[in-house]
C-alpha cells in the first residue's frame, strides 16, 4: 500500500510524526510525504522535523505565506502535480489547517479516497477558519478518523455513515508520551530564567485575538494584572509579533516587567515549558489536549472549543477574552480551587498504530472486493 501524507503547518508537523512512525513500522505500507510549506520558517518547521525525527519530505510545494484564498490555491496546484504521477492509494491529511482542507479537495477531484486524521471536532463557530477547514475535509473524506467520542457524535448528526468512522484516539499524545521524558530533560523553565511551577505560560496566534486591536488589547489588560502576580512566559508567535508592531503595542508590553516575550519553541522545549508552568494561557487547540494529559492549568482565550473533551474530563476552561473573567480564572489556580482532569479514553498512545491497523484492514478489503468481482 502507498500512501501520501500531507502537512504544512507546525500543529500537522506534531500529528503526523507518530501515524508515519507506525506506518513504517508495520513495513507493508510505502509513505511520501509531501510538505506544502503553509509554515516555512525554522523554528516553526524545520526544528518540529528536528525533535520529531520526521523524515525529509519528498515534496516541498513551497507555497509559503498569503491569504486564505492564496494559500488554498496554490496548495492545490502544486499538490495535483505532485498526485498524478505519483500512484497511491490513500492521500493522508491531518487536522484542520488550509493544507488539510486543499490537499483533500485535490486528491477527491482525482478519484483518490482520502482520510482524515482528526476528523470531527467542531467549534460551531463559522468566523474561525479552522472550522471551515474541518467541515469541508470531513464532507469529501472517505475515512474519518476521530480523536474523541464527541468527535463521533457530531460527524454522526451531520449524517457520515458509521462505517466511514474510526474512533482511534489523540495522535497528538502520541507524541507527547513518546517524547515527555526528552522534553523534561530540556529542563526550558530554568533556560530562560525562570522557577519550575512559579510561571505561566501565554500563546496567541490566532486572527480572532491578535488581529484586533481591541481585543488584543483586552487580553494585554488581563496579563498585565496575571504578570503581577506570576511571572508570564511568552513564545510569540511570527503572526501575533507581526501584528504586536502594525498595532503598536511593543512600548506597552515592554512596560510589563513581569512579562518575558521569547521566540517561538521547538516541540521539545515548549513541551518541557508547558511541563513545569503554574498554567498556560493559549488560543491553540493542541495545548488545550497537551494540558489535560500533563494535568496543567489550562485558561482557553476563545469563546468556544472545538476540544470540548478538554473542558468535560480535563484540566481546561474556556474563559474568552473578557479580563476580569480571566483574572478570576487566574486566582483560582493560585488559589488551589482548579478543577483536577483525568485522561480521556484512547487518549493512551497507541492511536497511530490504530490507525495503521484500519489503512490495513481497508486496503484488504479493497483486493478482495477486486478478486469477487
Amino acid at each position: 500500500m502507498r500512501v501520501v501524507s500531507v502537512v504544512g503547518a507546525r500543529p500537522n508537523f506534531v500529528k503526523i510524526a507518530p501515524v508515519i512512525e507506525a506506518m513504517k513500522d508495520i513495513g507493508l505500507i510505502e509513505t511520501v510525504l509531501v510538505h506544502t510549506g503553509q509554515h516555512y520558517d525554522y523554528l516553526m518547521s524545520r526544528a518540529f522535523f528536528e525533535d520529531l525525527a520526521i523524515p525529509d519530505p519528498d515534496f516541498h510545494l513551497g507555497i509559503g505565506a498569503g491569504t486564505h484564498a492564496e494559500q488554498t490555491a496554490k496548495v492545490m496546484v502544486q499538490f495535483e502535480q505532485v498526485l498524478e504521477p505519483t500512484k497511491c492509494d490513500f492521500v493522508l491529511v491531518v487536522g484542520d489547517t488550509n493544507s488539510t482542507m486543499a490537499a483533500a479537495l485535490t486528491a477527491v477531484k482525482l478519484g483518490i479516497p482520502v482520510v482524515h486524521v482528526e476528523a470531527g471536532l467542531r467549534s460551531f463557530d463559522r468566523s474561525m477558519p479552522e472550522e471551515i477547514n474541518r467541515l469541508v475535509t470531513d464532507a469529501i473524506a472517505d475515512h474519518l478518523f476521530t480523536p474523541s467520542t464527541d468527535a463521533d457524535d457530531n460527524l454522526q448528526r451531520e449524517g457520515v455513515p458509521a462505517e466511514k468512522i474510526h474512533f482511534v484516539g489523540n495522535v497528538m499524545i502520541d507524541t507527547l508520551l513518546k517524547y515527555q521524558a526528552a522534553a523534561r530533560d530540556r529542563d526550558a523553565a530554568t533556560h530562560v530564567g525562570l522557577t519550575p511551577k512559579d510561571y505561566a505560560v501565554l500563546t496567541l496566534h490566532r486572527p480572532s485575538n491578535v488581529d484586533s486591536r481591541d481585543t488584543f488589547s483586552r487580553i494585554i489588560d488581563a496579563v498585565e494584572a496575571v504578570q503581577r502576580e506570576i511571572p508570564v512566559v511568552f513564545p510569540v508567535h511570527p503572526r501575533a509579533r507581526y501584528q504586536i508592531a502594525a498595532l503598536a503595542l511593543e512600548e506597552r508590553l515592554a512596560a510589563l516587567t513581569g512579562l518575558r516575550l521569547i521566540e517561538p519553541l521547538g516541540y521539545l522545549d515548549f513541551l518541557s515549558l508547558q511541563m513545569d508552568a503554574r498554567f498556560v494561557m493559549t488560543d491553540s487547540g493542541g495545548i488545550q489536549e497537551e494540558t489535560t494529559v500533563l494535568d496543567v492549568p489550562c485558561l482557553t482565550l476563545r469563546g468556544r472549543t472545538e476540544r470540548p473533551v478538554t473542558v468535560t474530563v480535563g484540566t481546561n476552561e474556556v474563559v474568552g477574552t473578557n479580563p476580569d473573567c480571566i483574572r478570576e480564572s487566574v486566582r483560582a489556580i493560585l488559589g488551589n480551587r482548579w478543577k483536577r482532569g483525568r485522561v480521556p479514553p484512547r487518549w493512551d498512545g497507541k492511536a497511530s498504530e490504530r490507525i495503521t491497523g484500519v489503512l490495513l484492514s481497508l486496503s484488504d478489503q479493497g483486493r478482495r472486493t477486486v478478486v469477487h468481482s
